[in-house]
């Protein structure tokens, strides 16, 4: 099933989500290595990289929704990928308490990480790889926003016309 939301003839909130994951656990790391060293540079570092993961999941959301809506009703996909988003919602409300907490400090220019916070950021981390595995079910398993057309030796994607191989018969 192809993608209803493309640019350049790839799926938009394919191309998108590994901002948001990665920002998202980049915060975590830091985290850890706050807890770590006791460096409130750290937290802050957690608390702008948090930041940022938040962003970029609402701007990938959509474009998910709308794939996910084109799914078939009925379907093993249409179960799996709402598994997939609403877990996903779970995981950015997860990260945005973790932020809101952070955002009151006593300290100017740092970011305090409270246990309530890494609390719901590690909490968030764990269900976040739970969903982006269910995400890589979509793609990998039931060909959820995979060319309909697309093969080992298919044309570009920026290419018109058929992407059918080409095959010479020969008798």
């Amino acid at each position: 099933m192809e993608s209803r939301a493309k640019i350049l003839g790839h799926p938009i909130h394919q191309m998108l989500i590994p901002f948001p994951f990665g920002l998202l656990a980049t915060a975590v790391i830091f985290d850890i290595i706050y807890l770590i060293s006791n460096d409130r540079t750290m937290a802050t570092v957690s608390y702008w990289m948090m930041a940022a993961g938040i962003i970029g999941a609402i701007i990938a959301a959509p474009f998910g929704l709308i794939d996910w809506l084109a799914i078939p009703e009925g379907t093993r996909a249409k179960s799996v990928g709402a598994m997939h988003g609403l877990g996903n919602v779970v995981v950015l409300l997860l990260f945005v308490g973790s932020w809101i907490l952070r955002r009151d400090t006593p300290y100017i220019g740092t970011y305090i990480a409270s246990t309530g916070a890494l609390v719901l950021s590690f909490a968030g981390f764990v269900l976040a790889v739970i969903t982006g595995w269910l995400g890589g079910e979509l793609v990998d398993r039931l060909r959820v926003g995979v060319d309909d057309d697309a093969h080992l030796d298919a044309p570009s994607s920026l290419s018109k016309g058929s992407t059918r191989p080409h095959r010479e018969v020969t008798t």
